[in-house]
């Protein structure tokens, strides 16, 4: 999941130095850069230092890898993404520095060497305009941001050979070593016998931790004799090579390359092929990107588990109830590309990956309206940067139609997927491709438009839709035409014409009918119900069962039922019957949730707000409006088109002011809106799975030190400040902050602050 901190999938060895320097490096620092060359161990480092300083960023540590990105405008999306933002936000650097503003939030990018020039600039934006913001970076150079702070990172430590290993045990190197070979080779451990040996061989790859590793692998099948023996023949050889490059490069590559000449000819020519996949991959993608020269379909299996067992690949964790999921190191990635170069083949290899990916694009277009719509929307998002590269790949191409075709297919996951900016970005590079009227760019100028209603982007709408317009009349085809009705007639619901909305709509719904097209249905009848809600037509309701019931008919696919249920609930609760409508927005959220879809959720916390001051429930209808503002704010969205605002002032947000009186509303709208966002769904979902926050001060829980320091911490006090200022320990002050959160069922240091601002009398 993005964000979430790498598993440890083998023991931290050492770095006990470092792991202090950079805590105390970040207690005053903004920005440290882990900096060091490529194998030292940087991001291990990185994981397990931000383990350690979970407990003094309360608002959350997040990571960001960035070896797979390779388009830097991408780079805010890719960070909004690791922070639990969806991609919604036209600014997304802007939105960062919104919801992260004051909170106490550590993020981890890792190896930004690559994208150095975006780092430094959205860096330089998020320091600027927050204060809580910590980052942690590792990168083989420098991001020369102000007031950035350089750790370089050594390779382990090591023993002077005329002093052999003496007291191995107090060097990394052989630590290490001795960890790695005792999980390969059972009973394995350093004795008087061995440890001088252990210590040559760990110089020889010169405390390099990802050479260490590599090399501890092949105690499964050698000596610690022969081991050394071969890297000493393997390194002079590459060292004769390789004078131009840094010695430790030598030193990596030299070993590399050695664990390459050890595998089977099959393995390697798999190793190199597999090099040409971004983020990892699944089994079926290296079954059809691997095959030929020799190698067919039912011997890839076999030879990837051959490439797990040597190291050269991980399979991820957490993949065991689904297609499993692997990856390489960048390093070997890196040595795999040169020597899938050196063969010549290289194009071979990518074309087969952007064929799969296309494919794979086809088969979600054709089976998005079913029961398994989330699945497919999740395995997207893990080959999400396998989709990135597809995509460029296709752009070189002279024939624009596949690119079109490509990104058109993904339409749905750029908008369920919570990817609206970069599929919009895609949508216009591959439409500024002049390639004619064709299929292909009819669905791709349908998928962009409809992606810039959802964003608000109005610049060359109407351009685009002209030339929609003109490439339908060309085309002649049936389809296509009830698909242009489709897009008009849901832009113009949201450039504020519903009128115009619905004649547009019914009309494509009668040709949908005639064309026997549910996917279109699908499409229509939502925002069919949504638009005749909106004039207050009373058939809205039907429109809105209409579309539940083709959904029921499809297996329920889950953003598309959601829409429908949040819909006919909408229609439901203006007929006066609340439970229903109650009901149908649960049912929504739920289906919502899995997905992270906040502006959907959001719309569902507002029309529940609704319900409850339709029964006069208006403490919950206050606390449901705050806890829907903060769905907004991460969403990125804005709220998406203004009529439904109004209706949530006029119905909602009034009538509980004028029963509750001004301060008391506001009171309870903060405090939904200091809810976090799991909270405030459980607390729409059901009242009682939410932990009921103090209404008073006469029935505050805490004690009245920890008032105190709730006072300070809304102050905007940082824990050393408090610290300071009450003459306590920085531990202390953690300490009692953490016991805050626990009472009061918070998460964050800006909730304490809303509580204490809402109890302030």
């Amino acid at each position: 999941m993005a964000g979430t901190l790498p598993s440890e999938l083998t023991s931290f060895v050492g770095r006990r130095q470092e792991l202090s320097d950079i805590r105390r490096l970040l207690s005053t620092a903004r920005l440290v850069t882990l900096t060091g060359l490529g194998g030292v161990g940087k991001t291990r480092l990185a994981v397990r230092a931000a383990i350690g300083l979970k407990r003094a960023f309360p608002d959350g540590v997040h990571f960001a890898e960035l070896a797979s990105l390779e388009d830097p405008a991408l780079l805010p999306q890719t960070v909004a993404a690791a922070l639990g933002l969806r991609d919604e936000a036209v600014e997304p650097a802007d939105r960062l520095a919104q919801l992260i503003g004051d909170r106490q939030v550590l993020l981890v990018l890792d190896n930004c060497e690559h994208v150095t020039d975006a780092c430094a600039t959205l860096l330089g934006k998020l320091l600027a305009a927050t204060s809580g913001l910590r980052v942690l970076a590792t990168s083989r150079q420098r991001l020369s941001v102000e007031g950035e702070h350089l750790l370089p990172v050594e390779p382990l430590s090591l023993p002077e050979p005329a002093g052999a290993a003496e007291g191995s045990n107090g060097w990394d190197a052989i630590s290490l070593f001795a960890d790695r070979a005792a999980a390969v080779s059972p009973g394995f451990a350093v004795d008087a016998g061995t440890e001088e040996l252990i210590a040559t061989i760990c110089r020889r790859v010169e405390g390099l931790p990802l050479a260490i590793e590599l090399a501890a692998v092949w105690l499964r099948t050698l000596s610690l004799t022969e081991l050394n023996d071969r890297l000493a023949d393997r390194f002079a050889l590459l060292t004769e090579a390789s004078r131009t490059a840094p010695p430790r490069q030598q030193g990596l590559e030299a070993l590399v390359d050695w664990s390459y000449r050890l595998c089977l000819p099959a393995e390697q020519r798999v190793w190199e092929r597999l090099s040409v996949f971004r983020g990892g991959f699944d089994l079926p993608a290296a079954e059809y990107v691997c095959v030929g020269d020799g190698i067919d379909g039912g011997e890839v299996l076999s030879l990837l588990a051959g490439l797990v067992d040597k190291s050269v690949l991980v399979r991820e964790r957490e993949t065991y109830g689904h297609s499993a999921r692997y990856r390489m190191l960048e390093t070997l990635a890196e040595f795999a590309a040169a020597r899938l170069a050196d063969t010549g083949t290289p194009a071979e290899s990518a074309r087969r990956h952007r064929d799969y990916y296309r494919e794979l694009a086809r088969r979600f277009t054709r089976e998005k309206i079913t029961a398994r719509q989330q699945d497919w929307i999740t395995r997207l998002q893990d080959d999400h940067a396998n989709l990135r590269a597809a995509l460029e790949s296709w752009l070189e191409e002279p024939d624009p139609r596949p690119a079109l075709e490509m990104a058109g297919n993904l339409s749905t996951f750029w908008i369920a997927g919570g990817h609206l900016v970069e599929g919009s970005r895609w949508l216009n590079r591959v439409l500024e491709r002049d390639g004619g009227p064709s299929v292909e760019r009819a669905r791709a100028l349908h998928a962009s438009l409809l992606t810039c209603t959802w964003l608000g982007v109005r610049k060359g709408f109407a351009g685009r839709l002209r030339e929609y317009r003109s490439v339908a009349a060309d085309l002649a085809d049936p389809v296509v035409d009830a698909e242009l009705l489709v897009c008009e007639g849901v832009s113009r619901y949201f450039l504020g014409d519903p009128e115009r909305s619905c004649a547009l709509l019914e009309e494509a719904h009668e040709a949908c009918r005639r064309l026997g097209s549910d996917g279109l249905a699908l499409q229509i009848l939502p925002y069919l119900a949504l638009a005749r809600f909106v004039l207050g037509e009373p058939n809205a309701e039907e429109a809105g069962e209409q579309a539940v019931e083709l959904c029921a008919a499809h297996g329920d696919p889950p953003w598309y039922t959601a829409l429908a249920r949040w819909v006919l609930g909408l229609a439901v609760w203006r007929r006066g019957d609340l439970r229903r409508a109650e009901r149908l927005q649960r049912d929504a959220i739920r289906l919502r949730e899995p997905a992270g879809d906040h502006s959907g959720i959001a719309l569902s916390l507002e029309t529940l707000a609704w319900c409850a001051a339709a029964d006069r429930r208006f403490t919950r209808a206050a606390r449901l409006l705050g806890a829907a503002a903060t769905a907004w704010r991460l969403s990125g969205a804005g709220r998406i088109e203004p009529a439904l605002q109004q209706v949530s002032e006029t119905e909602a947000a009034l009538p509980a002011r004028e029963a509750l009186g001004r301060a008391a509303f506001e009171q309870e709208h903060a405090r939904g809106a200091a809810m976090s966002f799991e909270k405030a769904v459980a607390f729409a979902l059901d009242e009682r799975r939410a932990p009921a926050a103090p209404e008073t001060n006469s029935r505050n829980p805490l004690t009245a030190r920890e008032s105190e320091i709730a006072g300070l911490v809304a102050k905007g006090l940082s824990n050393r400040q408090i610290a300071g200022q009450l003459v306590i320990s920085q531990r202390t002050a953690e300490t009692h902050v953490e016991h805050i959160l626990a009472k009061l069922g918070f998460t964050s240091r800006s909730q304490i602050a809303a509580w204490i601002t809402a109890n302030d009398t």
